[in-house]
């Protein structure tokens, strides 16, 4: 087992259905990235994300491909001649069913794919079944969850149970409404389009409580209480009719921030991780407590669960 590890998270601003494009962006920072183990490109950066709520199953099923499909060959391709993990998302087709996927394909050729837990995007898309844990050619255990999955506590503490101290967690987040008094809000279109002109108006509302105060809230605890680094990596930019806040990051085992960018820009991030942080960390110090025999409560159904996307979507209160 190596000592460390050296990861990228990348934002990039995707083009809706324009594959080739999409493609061309993850190409051009896995080149830039070269000496790192890994880099993680965004939730269903391949394809875009917002626009398929628009869709119809059918255009749906159009744009999918299988996990052996053409643009996942392509990142597999490209992971192979560079010499390094590759993650991209990509609307996958599986039995006539649909997934919010993504596929870290790694230099060795082999390939693993997690589908969203909590899908909620199309009433066409399928929510997945199980979780994505896997050992990697550098001797550390690895997991995927995309992005409502890191909003429930259990799918991170179930990883970290399973071996994983790296999550890989590709989003599309930030300037959306949360339909949370207090939660994020979307960010006007305007600032975006003016970035150029007026690039701190925006980087304003990317630092602020509809984009990194937001990500700050759950996400450093999503590491520390489970002694993991965390590749938070997340779409920038116009998102069909919302704003991405980008703020791609890579937290260590201790929920503190390793390296992040709040640019309104596509970029990209590195660090090398220091495994030697995880055993000793607060949140494994506190796991190796745990008693499992009072956590039925956790497998319980109490009657007021829902369908990720009425839940997502909900406005009226949740009862307890």
């Amino acid at each position: 087992m190596t000592n460390t590890v050296k990861v990228a998270a990348v934002q990039f601003e995707h083009q809706p259905g324009d594959k080739q494009y999409n493609l061309g962006r993850v190409e051009h920072f896995a080149r830039r990235a070269a000496g790192v183990h890994l880099v993680a490109c965004p939730e269903m950066c391949l394809v875009g994300y917002w626009h398929l709520r628009r869709r119809s199953p059918a255009e749906l099923h159009a744009l999918a491909e299988p996990q052996d499909g053409p643009s996942v060959s392509a990142v597999r391709s490209l992971a192979r001649e560079l010499g390094v993990a590759i993650g991209a998302g990509f609307l996958e087709s599986a039995n006539d069913r649909l997934y919010n996927s993504y596929a870290l394909c790694m230099p060795d050729g082999d390939v693993h794919v997690h589908r969203k837990l909590h899908a909620f995007e199309h009433p066409a898309i399928s929510s997945g079944d199980g979780y994505t844990v896997f050992d990697t050619p550098w001797g550390v255990r690895m997991a995927i969850l995309i992005c409502w999955d890191n909003n429930l506590v259990e799918n991170v503490r179930a990883c970290a149970l399973s071996g994983a101290s790296v999550l890989i967690a590709p989003h599309q987040t930030g300037g959306t409404s949360s339909r949370s008094p207090h939660g994020m809000r979307p960010i006007p279109l305007p600032l975006w389009e003016n970035r150029h002109n007026d690039p701190e108006a925006v980087e304003r509302e990317f630092r602020g409580p509809n984009g990194r105060d937001w990500l700050m809230r759950w996400l450093p605890a999503r590491a520390h209480d489970n002694g993991m680094f965390v590749v938070f990596s997340n779409g920038v930019g116009r998102d069909d009719d919302e704003v991405r806040t980008g703020n791609a990051m890579i937290l260590d085992p201790y929920g503190r921030t390793v390296t992040e960018t709040w640019a309104a820009a596509d970029d990209m991030v590195v660090a090398e991780l220091d495994l030697g942080l995880v055993g000793l960390s607060s949140g494994r110090r506190w796991m190796a407590g745990r008693r499992p025999e009072l956590y039925d409560i956790l497998t319980t159904r109490f009657g007021n669960e829902r369908d990720p996307r009425t839940a997502r979507f909900a406005t009226e209160p949740v009862a307890t």
